[in-house]
């Protein structure tokens, strides 16, 4: 699941950023409003945290200028701003949810989790289908009940594929969700990705759909 970061505190993006990595997350990471603006205008992120005090552009503005654009991407508002009327301004923006500065990372991680899982209109965070496991609160997979050892690029495609199980994804959209912006983005990959999965996990969980993409079933 790709993420967009919109944050100008270094030392708090680089945190968060290694946070939701580690559990199985592509983040951009955007530090001021213009940047951030234009990521979230053209690239397909599965959700945005955006601080409000951005520099050149105040996140509000840009939250109602993707809301007019009919982006519909789960947005979290993360900002110094503590007052209720801030709240209230961001949340009738189109903002989805609201933390504010100092935070506590478990609950950051926690509220993206979730927020991912009403997107994807999953309630539970433990997938289970053919004997496979795939914890989406740490990322964690199980065989059987034996932990399986994934690269992260493999628990991208995992991830994207059980967050929109029941649905045909195709090459291209899966590159576009498991690779940075500034990556390389081969879809020809995808293959060898999904080839290294089943050997690990068995063929049975990712059906290819021939010259249309992959799909899991929803459990």
């Amino acid at each position: 699941m790709r993420i967009l970061l919109a944050e100008d505190d270094v030392t708090i993006a680089s945190q968060v950023k290694t946070l939701l990595t580690a559990e199985g997350r592509v983040v951009d990471v955007a530090h001021d409003g213009e940047e951030a603006g234009f990521l979230g205008s053209t690239e397909p992120y599965d959700m945005i945290i955006l601080d409000l005090g951005l520099p050149t552009r105040d996140g509000i503005s840009i939250l109602k200028e993707w809301r007019a654009e009919g982006i519909e991407t789960p947005i979290l508002i993360l900002t110094a701003r503590d007052g209720w009327s801030d709240r209230v301004d961001g949340l009738d923006a189109g903002a989805d949810d609201y933390m504010t500065k100092p935070f506590h990372m478990p609950e950051l991680a926690a509220r993206v989790r979730a927020m991912l899982r009403r997107k994807s209109g999953r309630t539970n965070p433990l997938f289970e289908k053919d004997n496979v496991a795939f914890d989406t609160r740490n990322a964690k997979v199980t065989l059987g009940g034996v932990p399986v050892d994934l690269t992260s690029q493999e628990v991208a495609v995992l991830s994207y594929l059980i967050h929109n199980a029941g649905r045909l994804i195709s090459r291209t959209e899966l590159s576009e969700h498991i690779y940075e912006y500034d990556g390389d983005r081969d879809s020809n990959t995808i293959a060898v990705f999904i080839t290294r999965l089943r050997k690990k996990l068995g063929p049975e969980l990712i059906q290819t759909i021939r010259g249309r993409g992959y799909m899991v079933d929803a459990a």
